[in-house]
């Protein structure tokens, strides 16, 4: 039993743990596909919704604009230049030293 069990665990390590396959890019694709079939499956649904005032249109209108500047469909944050940089210190004046 030990040896059937050793050998089930080592081979669902190796498919795991396969040369050749990388984790982090199959899981950032499967992650930016489902964010855009969601984005869209949404936007199918706010656009089936019928509006008769100017309160419901303009709903539907910044969800539609939220949808579509998704911040998470492009890079990863990390990936991502700084937004603001880190300040440097002002120079020693040269009285100090």
């Amino acid at each position: 039993m030990f040896l059937l069990r050793s050998a089930f665990w080592l081979t669902l390590a190796f498919l795991v743990i396969r040369p050749g396959v990388d984790m982090g890019d199959a899981a950032a694709a499967l992650s930016s596909e489902a964010m855009a079939r969601g984005s869209q499956f949404v936007a199918e649904r706010i656009e089936a919704i019928e509006c008769d005032d100017l309160h419901c249109v303009g709903g539907k209108a910044l969800a539609t604009a939220a949808l579509q500047t998704n911040p998470l469909a492009g890079a990863p944050m990390h990936a991502q230049p700084a937004r603001h940089p880190v300040p440097h210190p002002r120079p020693r004046p040269d009285r100090a030293g």
